[in-house]
């Protein structure tokens, strides 16, 4: 009988197999192409998985071209020096056309070119491709011989018949590779996934650039308008390319404006590609055609998440109604298979995400479905739960832990916040969950963020007086610390008078306090006194003990070290920073060892001042709390001045000149507070001249927040930068799991915002 014979072939053999003919050019994936390469020189089976339009194809074929290359490469040469390879042979076979799973295995036959005319079948041809093709088999020690890497693209609809081929060629022919494309793995012993994210923004940039000037289109990748751009399609290549196409008839800016409609906008691909892969709608569709009825329904649910979120949030928001909570697992395993859903780890431990214009897909079909508003309750009740638990615990050894969960949640917590602003009837909880957040604004460097909630929440009529007067107090503190007094004063004014009316000694008791860190930051020291001692009694009476108390006994602190009764002061804030060392506590304890530095310094102890301002602004600075930061960067700077070193407090003080500009008003334009910075410049100048001086100040304006924190602490000793500070002298516990929206157990002093 004749044997199969290859017919002129698609592939390379014995040379370096040519590049993909690629009839556009391929933009950037330097770091992929590099970890592929290496993944395939490591394993047999290779499985790029990723989201519809991520990339996927260009990027193993040309892996697969690149790999060939290098093999072949290290073929025997003309004096026959064995190397790892004797011939590379590589082959793409497209599986996206075939709807039947008895064709792939004619498919791959067909794409490597053999013509069998024997009674065989193709399973049987493939499983002789050594004695076919010639190919020399494995040496047993130097693993000499040659390679076949079959690339299988678009393997999701056919991933049972696709594993089965590839289990039978991998057992029975050792010198077969697979690089399977799709988007979900095979599952099959010895697979090793490539999961494919989209690019970097700056390749994302690349590639319109590029795209649009094969459309005749110049773009400049500079334009702030394209780097937005290529930020909302969050670099997906296959919507880069569309949005291309739109700048024939589009500015950047007027493409943007429309982005909000992407699947009416993102369409339009050339006629030579797939046809799901000529609109964004078709590209995410597929993915949809291939789910079962419960991995789009929870697919649709999903999409009440904005950014990451996690497992027990899932369980609870999306359960229920034909999706029981026991299954929310196994379902969305599913869809982390089928590429519908990435795994992220963040400092808050394992994520989820979708793509935006994933997301934006499953919106439609809850949308439709007429659940979208249960799900948006279900969303805010859960991270209304989540912010109450993280208000408790802030007050505790998590406090770090309570910072980096907030960071990581906060996109979720905004739409929350958003849904209860703009909702009837909604408006109580949205105050009540921008007051919750207070440690958010204030501890953790979002002054203007919160700001903008609380005044949006305060303007609403509620109808929950406490969770209006909670937002106001917040608010006042808010506006505070950004120096902006004339809002401050009249949000507190109000609480006051209404925490009266209502009889709410709570309410009453953070507003007096708020008042007093008003008339400190205005140089009202002695009405401060009296306030803030007005308000410390308040809070014993009713049993509070948290991070809010604390600070204000270190207001209290400070009132009595800028009338000059530093014993006093020091007493205060050693207390103070006993109880923070007994609770795990560190932000609080931050502010009271830098009224313990100030003091320290007017002892004329800068060594010891020093130290302490090191621990604070690294402490300070691990929670991103700007003030307290540049608050330690300024005395640090007179600190400095004080020890000999006039250019480095100059430097200093011009990095805080930068830093303040991101938190309010310098030093809250205060007198007492300025004092200090005072003293050290005229000490500095007077030693540098002023010309020198100048010179020092540019060059501190000039380091970033990062660079100039790192520089203050590499002056004070501390041997590294921390991300976040932990707890002192306690054991750190897990998360536990919220299956509950609701609080945790009230206790004295739990309500740590009144």
């Amino acid at each position: 009988m004749p044997e199969p014979t290859p017919d002129p072939p698609l592939w390379g053999c014995g040379t370096a197999a040519a590049p993909p003919a690629e009839l556009d050019a391929f933009v950037g994936r330097a770091a992929e192409l590099g970890a592929l390469a290496r993944t395939l020189d490591a394993a047999r089976l290779v499985t790029v998985t990723g989201a519809g339009g991520v990339g996927k194809s260009r990027l193993a074929a040309r892996a697969a071209a690149q790999a060939a290359a290098r093999w072949a490469a290290a073929c025997w040469g003309p004096g026959d020096c064995p190397g790892p390879a004797r011939a590379a042979i590589w082959a793409r076979v497209d599986l996206a056309p075939l709807r039947d799973a008895e064709f792939v295995d004619h498919a791959v036959v067909e794409a490597l070119g053999l013509t069998d005319h024997t009674p065989r079948t193709p399973r049987e041809t493939l499983l002789d491709l050594p004695r076919v093709l010639g190919l020399a088999a494995p040496h047993r020690s130097s693993g000499a011989g040659d390679r076949l890497l079959l690339v299988l693209d678009g393997v999701e609809h056919l991933a049972e018949a696709c594993a089965g081929l590839v289990t039978e060629l991998l057992r029975g022919v050792p010198q077969v590779r697979v690089l399977a494309v799709g988007r979900r793995p095979l599952g099959v012993t010895g697979e090793w996934l490539f999961p494919l994210a989209p690019p970097t923004e700056e390749e994302a940039v690349r590639l319109l650039v590029t795209r649009a000037a094969q459309h005749g289109v110049p773009v400049c990748g500079a334009d702030p308008v394209v780097r937005e751009l290529c930020r909302r399609l969050e670099g997906l290549p296959l919507a880069v390319e569309l949005a291309a196409g739109r700048l024939r008839t589009l500015s950047p800016g007027r493409l943007l404006e429309r982005l909000d409609d992407r699947f009416r906008l993102l369409t339009g691909g050339p006629r030579d590609v797939l046809p799901r892969h000529r609109t964004l709608r078709t590209a995410i569709g597929w993915s949809h055609e291939l789910c079962t009825p419960e991995q789009r329904l929870l697919w649709a649910r999903l999409s009440v998440f904005t950014g990451p979120f996690d497992l027990e949030a899932v369980e609870y928001v999306c359960s229920g109604g034909g999706l029981a909570a026991t299954d929310v697992l196994d379902v969305l395993g599913e869809l982390l298979a089928q590429s519908v859903v990435a795994r992220e780890e963040t400092p808050s431990g394992v994520r989820f995400r979708m793509l935006e214009a994933v997301r934006a897909y499953g919106a439609d079909w809850l949308a439709a479905a007429g659940d979208a508003d249960r799900l948006r309750r279900r969303h805010r009740d859960w991270y209304v739960g989540l912010a109450t638990w993280c208000e408790l615990e802030w007050f505790s050894p998590r406090q770090a832990e309570v910072a980096t969960r907030i960071e990581t949640d906060l996109p979720n917590l905004r739409s929350a916040l958003e849904y209860c602003m703009s909702g009837p009837n909604e408006a109580h909880l949205g105050q009540y969950l921008a007051g919750c957040l207070w440690f958010c604004w204030a501890g953790c460097g979002r002054l203007t963020e919160g700001r903008h909630w609380l005044e949006r929440a305060v303007a609403l009529d509620g109808g929950h007086e406490q969770s209006r007067l909670k937002a106001l107090w917040v608010l006042g503190y808010v506006t505070i610390l950004q120096g902006d007094t004339v809002p401050a004063l009249a949000a507190l004014e109000e609480c006051s008078r209404a925490a009266r009316s209502s009889a709410s000694a709570t309410a009453l008791a953070y507003a007096e306090h708020r008042a007093g860190c008003l008339a400190l930051v205005t140089d009202d020291v002695e009405r401060a006194e009296t306030l803030l001692r007005s308000a410390l009694e308040r809070y014993r009476e009713l049993g509070e003990l948290n991070s809010t108390v604390l600070m204000g006994q270190v207001e209290l602190a400070m009132t009595r070290a800028f009338q000059g009764d530093l014993p006093e002061a020091v007493r205060l804030c050693e207390d103070v920073r006993r109880v923070c060392d007994d609770h795990g506590e560190r932000w609080s304890r931050a502010y009271a060892l830098y009224v313990l530095a100030y003091a320290a310094w007017q002892e004329g102890n800068p060594g010891h001042a020093r130290d302490l301002l090191a621990d604070c602004l690294a402490d300070a600075h691990g929670f991103h709390d700007l003030l307290g930061s540049v608050l330690a960067v300024e005395l640090l700077a007179l600190v400095t001045v004080s020890e000999g070193d006039a250019a480095e407090a100059a430097v200093l003080q011009g990095a805080a000149a930068g830093m303040w500009a991101s938190v309010g008003l310098r030093l809250f334009g205060s007198a007492y507070y300025n004092a200090p910075h005072e003293l050290g410049e005229a000490r500095a100048r007077e030693r540098l001249g002023d010309e020198r001086y100048e010179e020092c100040v540019r060059e501190g304006a000039g380091l970033g927040r990062e660079a100039a924190v790192s520089r203050a602490l590499g002056r004070a000793g501390a041997r590294s930068l921390p991300a976040l500070p932990g707890p002192r002298g306690q054991r750190r516990r897990g998360t536990p799991g919220m299956r509950e929206p609701a609080a945790s157990p009230t206790r004295k002093g739990g309500e740590t915002a009144g």
